[in-house]
């Protein structure tokens, strides 16, 4: 069994959302919201398909225009049981850093929110990733379980992340033929610190890039690590599958 530990699966993105989902029969996938109007959507996802999860949070992108209702329609749903995770949340200072304040605000309500829900924290970071460290060592718990989406911070910042408990999520990135640190990564560190992801719709992986992305593009994700770290392929499957049961405490 495959893991999809971040995707985004909606009506905006794919013509027909349940042909992407049945490409994952027997596998599992945790959907992440996007925006606020999401939550709906991926709540419904939730409850009709079986293989489906959810993280449910307020973007970084959003900090300028968010309310406090968006933030109660986020915590309104953290009991609801295929609900795995606060996400994606996060700081992104790639295309302003003008308001950095109002992103870490955000960012520490919605870590405050995991802490009391017992939810694991989903994070986004873009370019912003020493910020995102030191917040997340003061605001979560020692108790709640943390994954950073994505990761494409250096081998260094990956040890400390580490050293935090927090998971590394790996995609399609990682494919890429000239893609250097996170291939040190991946070989440098121990499997047992990493979750497949595919951030579908983007971020395909060779040898589709330049497709649109799907869940069961996550096999290509697989392989790459299985290559990289010289261990067999169901190896691969068994060990980060794991680790995402652990890390999401999904009930399967």
């Amino acid at each position: 069994m495959m893991i999809d530990t971040h995707c985004h699966i909606s009506k905006d993105d794919y013509d027909n959302p349940e042909e992407i989902i049945k490409h994952m029969e027997n596998n599992i996938m945790i959907v992440s919201t996007a925006s606020p109007k999401d939550i709906k959507e991926v709540i419904n996802l939730c409850e009709t398909h079986k293989n489906v999860y959810g993280t449910i949070g307020i973007h970084p992108e959003f900090a300028d225009t968010y309310t406090d209702e968006d933030l109660k329609n986020v915590e309104k749903h953290l009991n609801h049981p295929k609900i795995v995770g606060v996400g994606e949340i996060g700081l992104d200072y790639h295309y302003t850093k003008e308001n950095k304040e109002k992103q870490q605000e955000l960012f520490i309500k919605q870590i405050e929110l995991a802490n009391i829900y017992h939810k694991t924290i989903v994070i986004h970071s873009r370019d912003a990733i020493e910020d995102t460290y030191n917040i997340i060592k003061k605001y979560k718990s020692n108790d709640i379980k943390c994954n950073m989406h994505c990761f494409s911070g250096s081998l260094e910042m990956a040890e400390r992340f580490v050293q935090l408990g927090v998971t590394l999520g790996i995609g399609g990135v990682l494919t890429f033929k000239n893609e250097k640190k996170l291939k040190e990564i991946v070989t440098k560190l121990d499997i047992h610190n990493f979750v497949l992801e595919t951030d579908s719709p983007y971020l395909t992986p060779e040898p589709l890039r330049g497709h649109q992305n799907e869940p069961i593009n996550i096999k290509y994700v697989a392989a790459k690590i299985s290559q990289l770290k010289g261990i067999e392929y169901a190896k691969t499957l068994e060990i980060t599958t794991e680790t995402a049961i652990r890390q999401f405490d999904l009930n399967i």
